[in-house]
This record gives C-alpha cells, structure tokens and sequence, in this order.
C-alpha cells in the first residue's frame, strides 16, 4: 500500500496534532519531539496502527485556550511517520513525512485525549506550465547566493521535482514564517502556487548579494 492510499483510509479519523509554531508541506520530512501526554497517546495510537497524523494549525485567537479545543484550521497536511524514538517519561521523537494535503469535513466526537477529523484528501492535479521552469531557475540562481551545504540539500530535489511538488519542497525549504506557510498549503491551485512561491524566492534573491568571483580579476 502506497503512504498516498494510508492517508486515504485513514481520512475517515485522522489523528491531528496541532502545532502553531510548524507547518508541514507533502514531500517534506519534519522533526517532532511529543511532550504533552494528550500528543504522547497520539503517536502512541499511531505507532500502533497506520502511523498516520496530520499536523493542522489553529484559528487566530486560540492562546486563550490551548489546552482546550481552540477551531482547527480546515487545511492540513497529513502524513505518515517514517521513524520514531520513545525517550524518557514516555516522550517521543518522530520524523514525520508529509504525504497529502486534506481538508477537515468534520471535527469526530471527543473519545480521545486527543482529537480526530473526518477528512477529504487533496491530491495536486499533474500540472505543467512556464511557472514550473522560471521557479526552478529561480532556485538555480539563489543556489549561487547561499552557503554550498544548504544549496547542495536543494538543488538535487527542484531539479527533479515538478508541478506542485516543486512548489512545495520550495517553500517548505525557504519560507521560515508559519502564517505564509500555511497560506502556500491552503493554495490548491497548482499554477498560482508556484507563482506565489516564486514571489517568495524572488523576494529572497533581492535580499541576497551575488556571489563574486574569487581571485585576481583581469
């Protein structure tokens, strides 16, 4: 079974951590470490079953009641865990590859310490356009303005990548901010998403100096 064909069993009660601080792209891995116990018994449950969880923000406002049931965000990344480490006190290490973009339909009854949505798996549509090449070539030149181990990691992957994948290990690569993130997650549209993205690589490329040339100039 494909990590794509998980997601979509498991859409029926997907598991959610919602994280502010973090927003995960499909194609991409993040790093999690699982303190609160409501989020130990997610991973917990996972780990046991499909390993599957998406990572959802909230809605603006919700610091008041965090350890409550503060409104979801509708548009999440869900994605399958690809390795885990239990520490001490039950903790949990994780890296956690995102495989789909998915809509909540409907928050599921509390049953759990945590909480689970029925949900509607978004996959991208095959997508190929003039926005695909300029954003690679954007990263090609941004490549030439930044320090060779983080050019090395990008490189290999926007040279193969394309359509919305592209856009994505873009932005999940070079978009620190998770409000802007989450705005690029929630843009289904292929085409305007590389366009939005290329916007944020082109912002980046007018902040960034041109390599010189080293040595004796003739």
């Amino acid at each position: 079974m494909t990590a794509q064909e998980t997601v979509e069993r498991a859409a029926g009660a997907l598991k959610v951590f919602p994280l502010p601080s973090a927003v995960l792209f499909p194609h991409t891995v993040i790093p999690l470490h699982i303190f609160e116990p409501r989020y130990r018994a997610l991973v917990k449950d996972a780990l046991a079953t499909d390993r599957v969880l998406a990572l959802g923000q909230l809605e603006p406002g919700w610091e008041g009641n965090y350890e409550g049931r503060p409104p979801l965000q509708s548009l999440m990344c869900a994605g399958v865990i690809v390795w885990d480490e239990q520490v001490e006190d039950g903790r949990y290490n994780i890296l956690l590859q995102g495989v789909s973009r998915v809509r909540m339909v409907k928050e599921l009854s509390p049953d759990t310490l945590y909480r689970q949505v029925r949900a509607q798996v978004l996959a991208d549509p095959p997508y190929t356009g003039p926005e695909e090449e300029q954003l690679r070539q954007a990263v090609f030149e941004l490549a030439g303005r930044v320090p060779p181990s983080f050019a090395e990691s990008l490189l290999p992957v926007a040279a193969r990548a394309g359509g919305g994948m592209l856009a994505d290990v873009v932005a999940s690569a070079l978009v620190p901010e998770p409000g802007r993130r989450q705005e690029l997650l929630g843009e289904l549209d292929v085409r305007r998403r590389l366009e939005q993205v290329l916007v944020d690589v082109s912002d980046l490329l007018s902040q960034l100096q041109p390599v010189r040339p080293s040595g004796p100039m003739n």
